[in-house]
């Protein structure tokens, strides 16, 4: 550890404009700046504004000598053009890039401030182009599993075999296997295939076509996961080095970077509640609910006769008047919690949780799995459906919640599948062995310390080599 100076290496970091990705880049950012690392963190300014706002609502002070929260524009004027996937690739395709470019001349023009290196999130190609340009050392973060990343890498090879089209279009609806030991993969659920329309689809799919070129100068391709998880992904790409799980536990402090403040009320709930006793739902910061999907969840968690803590984000339907059945909150008052955002980390960490009904974020995954709880899966688009198929078929797990004729998910399939994943002990068990393998690998001597540690020494030698 060394106390912060203006001689130390100076790291510009810079998320995808998304919670599931600003969250484990900051998480990456405060053990660089434990190492006595400079980092400048660069979100959009609508991203910038609700980080710091949550960020105040904290008992622990942020340290500003160790991490400067800097913000650029993204262009987008609207609520609702923020909400449209086509939209937001669109702006961190075209305006963003000179707007990160502008703040590095800018720092760059400051006295004796020089960059070390740019540490991007692998889905932000052009920072990295950006970075070579200017002849800074650079370095990419995948903040998914490491076959998502195997499959935006496969895409010449995907267009070749005819599965796919030059634009990403699918020629058909098929399930392919990127290799004999990976999990099954949905044509139709393609991460760049199933977000937003045509448009978008297509923004999207051109950002990872360049995204794979920009890939191959970066001296670091580093990735929130570990090798027992995706041992045939790390096969496949052995330039992918995993460093996960990212877990604010890890450096004993609070998990960053969150998007809304956390409701801590909730932890002393379940310190009343018994072992292994909690139903624990959170669909991250992007899912919408239809009415009558979000009033069968209710109904569902209701039926289950079991005490549950059920995170509602105030955007999780598009009008919440009325959102909940009549009288429903009443109903489960003696054993219902219901928050607005949680401290998730810290509540998968609380002996009464019994299961996590996750949209299986890799986020979500990685820390449920980091903490031995079984999951129910209601995947809701992009790489989500991937990390259920890791989860269910791969290690086993947890279960997926099945939709009806309709597409909805209803009261009973939810009671029946609570009852079907707590009721058998296998389980429990395979996630506590799991839970054991991931933690291993951030422990001195693990794969994902190795290669922290390796990453650190070498963003160490860079910065003596460019003063």
């Amino acid at each position: 550890m060394g106390e912060t100076r203006m001689g130390n290496p100076h790291v510009l970091v810079i998320p995808y404009p998304a919670q599931g990705h600003v969250i484990p880049l900051m998480e990456l950012s405060l053990c660089l700046a434990k190492h006595g690392f400079r980092v400048t963190f660069v979100n959009t300014e609508y991203n910038h504004k609700l980080v710091k706002n949550a960020l105040s609502t904290r008992e622990d002070k942020w340290d500003q000598n160790q991490i400067h929260l800097v913000s650029v524009s993204d262009g987008l004027e609207s609520l609702e053009d923020r909400n449209k996937p086509g939209k937001i690739s669109e702006a961190i395709l075209r305006v963003m890039p000179r707007n990160v470019e502008r703040l590095i001349e800018k720092i760059h023009g400051s006295a004796n401030d020089k960059i070390s290196c740019v540490l991007a999130d692998q889905s932000l190609g052009w920072a990295l182009e950006i970075a070579e340009k200017t002849g800074i050392k650079r370095a990419a973060f995948c903040p998914a599993a490491a076959a998502l990343l195997v499959l935006s890498l496969s895409i010449p090879k995907l267009i070749d075999d005819g599965i796919i089209d030059c634009e990403g279009t699918p020629t058909k609806k098929q399930i392919i296997k990127l290799s004999p030991t990976m999990p099954d993969m949905n044509t139709e659920n393609f991460v760049w295939a199933c977000l937003g329309h045509k448009d978008a689809q297509r923004n999207i799919f051109e950002l990872m076509v360049k995204n794979n070129r920009s890939l191959k100068s970066t001296e670091w391709l580093l990735c929130n996961s570990t090798y027992e998880l995706e041992a045939a992904a790390f096969t496949l790409a052995p330039q992918i080095r995993p460093i996960g799980p990212l877990l604010a536990s890890t450096r004993l402090g609070d998990s960053a970077g969150n998007f809304w403040p956390e409701d801590s009320s909730c932890l002393k709930w379940l310190d009343q509640q018994p072992p292994k006793s909690v139903i624990y739902i959170a669909f991250g910061s992007m899912t919408v609910f239809e009415p009558t999907q979000f009033q069968e969840l209710a109904m569902g968690l209701e039926l289950c006769n079991r005490s549950f803590l059920w995170v509602v984000r105030p955007d999780i339907l598009e009008k919440m008047d009325d959102a909940f059945p009549e009288t429903f909150q009443e109903r489960v008052a003696t054993h219902g919690q219901i928050v607005n955002w949680a401290p998730q980390q810290k509540v998968l960490r609380d002996p009464s949780i019994a299961c996590f009904i996750s949209h299986c974020g890799w986020n979500s995954t990685m820390e449920g799995v980091s903490n031995g709880v079984p999951f129910l899966c209601w995947p809701y688009f992009a790489d989500q459906f991937l990390n259920q198929s890791y989860i269910c078929d791969m290690w086993k797990v947890g279960l997926g919640l099945t939709r009806d004729s309709r597409g909805i998910i209803t009261r009973d399939e939810i009671r029946s599948k609570v009852e079907q994943l707590l009721e058998n002990e296998d389980y429990k068990e395979r996630a506590l062995k799991l839970k054991e393998i991931v933690l291993n690998n951030i422990k001195e001597g693990g794969d994902s310390y190795k290669n922290s540690k390796n990453f650190i020494e070498w963003l160490k030698d860079t910065s003596e080599s460019s003063m």
